[in-house]
């Protein structure tokens, strides 16, 4: 299966980490099964989906504000994934 060109995400209306993560889970097509935490988010874009070849995270200023340690995280694990295996990971926009 070919990676999937752009997935785009409006993070500006979530409000908590458990809409966070089934927001995440549905856009980038993680099984029914994902843990909705970061450790589950970590083993999901390491081995279970193919990451797009660019990942649009709109409306990042508001969910930043919003849920700041989430932001924090998933910026890490992004960052991380770019930086240990570069061959799976998306261009990561924050818009």
């Amino acid at each position: 299966m070919s990676r999937l060109q752009v997935v785009g995400i409006d993070l500006s209306k979530v409000t908590s980490a458990k809409e966070l993560h089934c927001l995440l889970r549905d856009a980038l097509g993680f099984p029914d099964w994902y843990g909705c935490n970061w450790d589950a988010f970590w083993d999901a874009i390491t081995g279970l989906v193919q990451m797009p070849r660019q990942l649009k995270l709109s409306g990042w200023d508001t969910f930043s504000r919003q849920l700041p340690r989430d932001a924090e995280l998933m910026q890490k694990c992004l960052a991380t994934l770019q930086a240990e295996y570069p061959q799976m990971a998306a261009e990561v926009l924050f818009e």
